[in-house]
């Protein structure tokens, strides 16, 4: 018999019916000689402090910092049952090889380890790696398992990030909140996410707004505007020197430039362009892309990757086509797909791009709730953008002279619309804010050209920083710290595009950041927390810098123990550095 373990019961259904498993039994499938049993998320975790000893279980300063040797494991009580189970599946005198099936990422491999580590089992292991969960793709995936061990380095960079994870948040959280006689939770991400969010908000409430003029002159439909000045009076008099006389064109630039196609979307994109477009948060966007790919309509979610891998060039062709058919803003395009455009090995790690399955081309959007329309919409309508030609434009900027100072107008003019027809044709059919570019075409004009003009004052006022929303807040967590990062650093930000979305959550549900409307703003809690927290905690390049670490622990290029001994050291330091409030 060989055990196939799945992370949720939804995927070994799947996998189950694809495999001939199709009896159902209590806790697994079985058929075909397989099984298929699932875990429920972790059904292993690390233990708590007062487990490795009975003092840990009051917090006090003397008994810091935690650090476990050797680490030690359990089963929750909720998920007992299901863990009994799988052990005894494992431990079947008839089960002679075991496949792990969990999500083919970091997370998904750890799951699976701690599982197989606590059940004992020492059976040969094999791997199965999928973006899809169509038929199709689970079948040519179990055609190419590959050996478990090739994932080791993978494992170890789960593993550094679970611990790390565990030593920071369990000691800061109980250092600074014995300091404070108050629970202050510190999170390895979450702190340095929440610090981002409490500077913005420092800045929007520290900023004077500043008033200022600009004098515009106008001729017909043409106008052009003075830059910036400070004072009224001065705006006045450019006003009465210009009004009733002639301005002249002194100069035009014209260029021609274009706007390439988007990228496909990594998950990131995807939370951000559905935050702006929908006000999806970054969760929903992730959990309405995880059912679609459990209904075999979507790809697998959780990558950061925008391309395809090169030998998809077909597949993404037919999909192409089919789509063309399929959505209502697609009908009667006259569309040359550029397929080479999305694709780049190099460029995919472990997941291609997020992109419709052929089974959404043969099923389309029957029986899908409002929310996964919407989400299916905009990765099919990114998919068409992405294989259109450059959106071209010519901008023209035009200056003139009138009474000794200088106007400036700019105009724009498309001269191809390419992909941003497509776009277009979205966009209109959702009930979303989408903001239209207003083109300013300008008439024909030349140098030396003369105009007689009228003059007027406008008021402006300077506008403050704004508010983070989720969608602005995901792409300063994928930045952070990128400008202190070499270079060839391969991954850069807070967290994973994975884990982003659910340190948004952890940090509302903790009461340190509220959501008003579309923005994430830091609670009073919240801005407690992070002005008292050290630096080591709340600046993102360090943690950016771990990310970084993990990433090359992964690819075998760096150390896995070399990595947890500088995590314990800095834990140390930290405990020794704060004894008291100074």
């Amino acid at each position: 018999m060989k055990l196939v373990i799945t992370e949720k019961p939804s995927v070994a259904r799947s996998i189950a019916a694809v495999i001939g498993a199709v009896e159902k039994q209590n806790g697994y499938w079985q058929g075909g000689g397989y099984l298929v049993s699932w875990c429920i998320g972790h059904l292993v975790s690390f233990a708590e402090a007062g487990q490795y000893d009975e003092k840990y279980c009051k917090w006090k300063y003397e008994d810091l910092p935690i650090q476990p040797q050797p680490w030690q494991f359990i089963v929750p009580d909720e998920k007992k049952q299901q863990f009994e189970i799988v052990r005894s599946l494992l431990n079947r005198s008839d089960v002679d090889s075991v496949t792990a099936a969990t999500d083919a990422g970091r997370e998904g491999e750890l799951i699976f380890r701690f599982v197989y580590q606590m059940a004992g089992c020492t059976k040969p292991v094999k791997r199965l790696w999928i973006s899809s969960m169509e038929d199709a793709a689970i079948r040519e995936g179990f055609a190419n398992l590959r050996p478990d061990s090739d994932y080791d380095a993978l494992y170890q960079s789960a593993l550094c990030r679970a611990k790390a994870d565990w030593l920071v948040g369990i000691n800061a959280t109980r250092l600074f909140s014995v300091l404070y006689h108050k629970t202050l939770t510190v999170g390895r991400v979450q702190t340095p996410t929440l610090k981002m969010l409490v500077d913005r908000d420092a800045k929007i409430l520290r900023f004077q707004k500043e008033k200022y003029y600009t004098v515009g002159i106008q001729s017909g439909s043409l106008k052009a505007d003075s830059g910036r000045i400070a004072s009224m009076d001065e705006a006045n008099t450019l006003k009465s020197t210009c009004a009733g006389t002639s301005a002249i064109c002194t100069s035009i630039k014209r260029e021609r430039k274009a706007e390439q196609p988007p990228k496909l979307y990594d998950l990131t994109t995807l939370q951000r362009e559905a935050n702006r477009l929908f006000g999806f948060t970054a969760k929903q966007t992730l959990d309405y892309a995880q059912q679609l790919y459990e209904k075999k309509l979507l790809t697998y979610p959780r990558t950061d990757s925008q391309y395809l891998t090169e030998d998809m060039g077909q597949t993404a062709q037919h999909l192409v086509s089919d789509l063309l058919g399929l959505l209502p803003f697609a009908q009667g395009l006259d569309l040359t797909p550029e397929v080479g455009r999305i694709l780049n090995s190099k460029k995919v790690s472990d997941h291609h791009a997020i992109i419709p399955t052929a089974e959404f081309a043969k099923q389309g959007f029957t029986g899908l709730a409002e929310s996964e329309c919407k989400l299916m919409n905009l990765v099919c309508s990114k998919l068409l953008c992405a294989v259109t030609a450059p959106h071209e434009y010519e901008t023209v900027t035009a200056v003139f002279s009138c009474a000794g100072n200088e106007f400036t107008t700019k105009g724009k003019t498309v001269l191809i619309l390419g992909w941003k027809e497509i776009d277009q044709r979205f966009r209109s059919t959702l009930k979303a804010d989408t903001e239209e570019e207003v083109l300013n075409t300008l008439p024909e004009l030349a140098e030396g050209q003369s105009f007689s003009v009228t003059a007027n004052v406008s008021e402006h006022y300077t506008s403050p920083p704004k508010a983070y929303t989720e969608d602005t807040l995901l792409s300063a967590m994928e930045r952070a710290g990128a400008e202190d990062m070499p270079e060839n650093a391969e991954r850069k930000g807070l967290g994973t595009p994975a884990t982003r979305a659910a340190i948004l959550e952890k940090l509302v549900q903790m009461g340190f950041v509220q959501r008003k409307g579309k923005q994430l703003v830091p609670t009073k809690d919240g801005i407690n927390l992070a002005v008292i927290l050290p630096e080591s905690l709340t600046s993102p390049v360090l943690t950016a810098e771990w990310e970084n670490r993990l990433t090359e622990i992964a690819k075998g290029n760096a150390d896995a123990d070399e990595f947890m001994a500088e995590i314990e050291a800095q834990v140390r330091q930290l405990v020794k550095t704060y004894s008291c409030i100074s």
